[in-house]
């Protein structure tokens, strides 16, 4: 973009100026200097000495660190610590649902919009009674020990005070996303041997009942429905009884129902089915002891945690991610206000136009997101800048810049912030002070946009559901990009040689290799699935590791890169490897590219490409090219498939990529892709095997050269 050297001048001379009348108090009070000195720090060393690891985090050198307060072994033992503690703050926030109503949109459509009023709270002492009466009212319904237990809800209290119930009581809780395929969620409720459903309403109607999942569920006997407003229901298979949650609470809080089983450190908390990018779902088995060691881990990373910051739920608990985020936050006596991804800001679907989103109400200090609504955020921010005037847009870009160049050296900004950048800040509410990410890779030009536009560090994580979610996060003051941080003090990582991609420990400048995480946060392997076990082993000293298939390299003070994964690599005819995760993770930052699946065949030459493009980008780009027609007949044109291959050669030619990595072939996909098209899990992963099978006449067409 061309700037006025003059107006570049002025605008210089001026913040000169203020920054050398305010930078020496600033620089005392603000801490700035401790702040830069803590990113140079070294973060995690090899205990070992050797370059392949194990690497632990500065602070856990010794011993890993494996719970919160001694004694504290157990997430029951843990959510009484916090009732005791905290009993009359805020624990769990619900908006209340002022009105309801359908509005007709443009294109024919009828979008359902609510008026949301303020939130209403439980505080530690009620979730804590709630959770207590109905766990007791479970076990009056027959719900046994050690017998699994299983949930298929939205992000909401219910929950959260469901979980602690089953925690409290020792069921372990079977966790299935809502839109998991109904072959899945069948084969994880038969597999579990489910006797009893904690569902919604919603779910009930739209998911389970009309699906006839229940007739392929042979044990279930009862469903519990969290909603309070009392229902009828017909329809329901014979043999199945279903009772409100209030009604359970209310069996439970008889004294002859109080008498519980206290659970150990080693039995199973939760077992969790993975979303899963191939193939039929597993159950990942995690134990107390695991969750425990998980979240003490990502607490440490989290500066001045306490019962002062709100949290926003909004993203699956069924999700490691989110259940450990919330489960974090309890242990420390924070509140959790819900959302969802319709009515999380005040632009969001479901809000009516005029009124707030979850955000502009709670205000929250802390959130976690995956890349996927990050890079929707900085979309539509960017595409707003572009139509700003002149003025307006020289001005944004000048903050930017010069707000990247202050962080860069551990400096903040006060006066950009509350100039420039206040009003994107306030997307999020305006007092987010941690952004979470995880799930998946999050780009170098979005980590940045969030540091500058929404004025709050992005601790970038790394983990599986294998390890509790818990492996690194990169801390608050280190604003480099592309990293994920240091290990956490609950764990550890090996790299391990992998020939056939040509990574070793003994790479120069950096150690490469396969990530190996170990620790009291990997959990206990897959239920009843012995086959796929060969992922975790426990070495001499009885510690547990998980081999993750994801390749990273070390960097000098000890923070830790993802460069590839195992499985998306793809040998090429001529013998070239091309990593599909790398390709896509550099063309997603392509103004056109909303989301992308690199594909390869080994008998072919060249990459193809399956890609969802930005409708507003593309929209501009027919007009442009003089193509008319709906929005499926635009993505249809060849004429367009031409032209976007071009701006997608080009920017791949920009961002470094070898000549075998670039596609040759597109296809543009007129569809989103969302959960509930089965193309991308819950936490927006590609599912490859899902994306072949939908686009296989596309790909013998761009391999056949038809």
């Amino acid at each position: 973009m061309y700037l006025n050297p003059l107006l570049l001048q002025v605008f210089r001379s001026v913040v000169w100026i203020y920054s050398a009348i305010t930078f020496i108090p600033w620089y005392f009070f603000s801490g700035a200097g401790t702040n830069l000195e803590r990113s140079r720090q070294i973060k995690a060393r090899s205990v070992s000495g050797h370059p392949a690891g194990p690497y632990r985090s500065a602070n856990s050198q010794e011993k890993l660190v494996a719970w919160l307060h001694h004694g504290v072994n157990t997430l029951d033992k843990m959510f009484e610590h916090a009732a005791k503690k905290f009993p009359q703050r805020d624990c769990l926030g619900t908006r209340e649902v002022l009105s309801e109503e359908d509005e007709l949109q443009p294109n024919g459509k009828v979008f359902k919009k609510v008026i949301l009023g303020n939130y209403n709270w439980l505080s530690y002492e009620e979730a804590y009674q709630a959770a207590k009466c109905f766990g007791s009212g479970l076990t009056a319904l027959g719900q046994k020990p050690l017998c699994n237990i299983a949930i298929i809800c939205e992000t909401r209290a219910e929950w959260i005070v469901a979980s602690q119930a089953c925690f409290m009581y020792n069921f372990p809780l079977v966790t299935l996303y809502a839109t998991l395929g109904l072959t899945a969620i069948a084969h994880g409720l038969n597999e579990t041997e489910i006797t009893h459903i904690i569902t919604s309403k919603d779910l009930l109607q739209q998911r389970l009942k009309v699906s006839d999942i229940l007739c392929d569920v042979p044990r279930l006997q009862y469903i519990i429905v969290v909603d309070s407003k009392p229902t009828t229901w017909k329809d329901i298979p014979r043999g199945i009884t279903v009772y409100s949650m209030d009604t359970v609470k209310e069996i439970g809080s008889k004294p002859e129902n109080i008498d519980r089983r206290q659970p150990q450190t080693s039995d199973i908390a939760v077992i969790m089915y993975t979303s899963g990018s191939t193939g039929i779902p597993k159950g990942v088995m995690i134990s107390h002891g695991n969750i425990i060691a998980g979240i003490t881990g990502m607490a440490e990373r989290i500066p001045n945690l306490n019962e002062s910051d709100t949290y926003i739920g909004y993203l699956p608990l069924a999700h490691v991610l989110e259940l450990s985020a919330e489960l974090v936050c309890i242990s420390h006596g924070c509140r959790i206000g819900y959302s969802s991804p319709q009515t999380l800001a005040d632009q969001s679907t479901k809000i009516k136009k005029g009124s707030k989103g979850d955000t502009s109400v709670l205000k929250p200090t802390l959130m976690a997101a995956v890349p996927e609504i990050m890079d929707r955020i900085y979309k539509n921010v960017m595409t707003k800048v572009e139509e700003m005037s002149k003025f307006q847009k020289t001005l944004f870009v000048l903050a930017y810049n010069y707000k990247m160049e202050q962080i860069s050296k551990g400096y903040s900004t006060p006066l950009c912030d509350s100039l420039v950048f206040k009003r994107v800040r306030a997307l999020l509410g305006g007092n987010t002070r941690v952004l979470l990410s995880g799930g998946a890779p999050l780009s170098a030009a979005t980590q940045r946009f969030m540091n500058i536009c929404l004025c709050c560090p992005v601790g970038q994580g790394y983990g599986l559901t294998e390890t509790c979610g818990a492996g690194t996060i990169s801390e608050v003051w280190d604003y480099s990009t592309g990293r994920v941080g240091a290990p956490l003090v609950c764990s550890e990582i090996t790299l391990k040689d992998w020939e056939e991609g040509g990574y070793y420990s003994t790479d120069e400048p950096n150690p490469r290799g396969e990530i190996l995480i170990g620790g009291p946060n990997v959990t206990m392997g897959y239920y009843k699935n012995k086959t796929k076990n060969e992922d975790f082993f426990v070495d001499e000293n009885g510690q547990r590791w998980f081999c993750t298939g994801d390749i990273g390299e070390f960097h000098p003070d000890g923070c830790l890169k993802i460069i590839d994964r195992k499985k998306d690599l793809v040998k090429l005819q001529a013998g070239e490897y091309v990593s599909l995760g790398k390709v896509e993770a550099v063309l997603k930052n392509c103004p056109l590219i909303d989301n992308i699946c690199a594909y390869a065949n080994s008998d072919q030459s060249y990459v193809i490409s399956f890609v969802v493009p930005n409708h507003k980008q593309l929209m501009l780009l027919a007009e442009q090219m003089q193509v008319k027609g709906t929005w499926e007949e635009i993505c249809n044109s060849s004429q367009m498939e031409k032209e976007a291959l071009r701006i997608i050669t080009e920017a791949a030619i920009s961002a470094k990529l070898e000549r075998f990595e670039i596609p040759k072939k597109i296809r543009l996909s007129a569809e989103p892709w969302t959960p509930e098209t089965g193309l991308v899990t819950d936490a927006f992963k590609l599912k490859r095997k899902e994306l072949k099978t939908h686009y296989q006449e596309d790909i013998e067409r761009m391999y056949g050269g038809k």
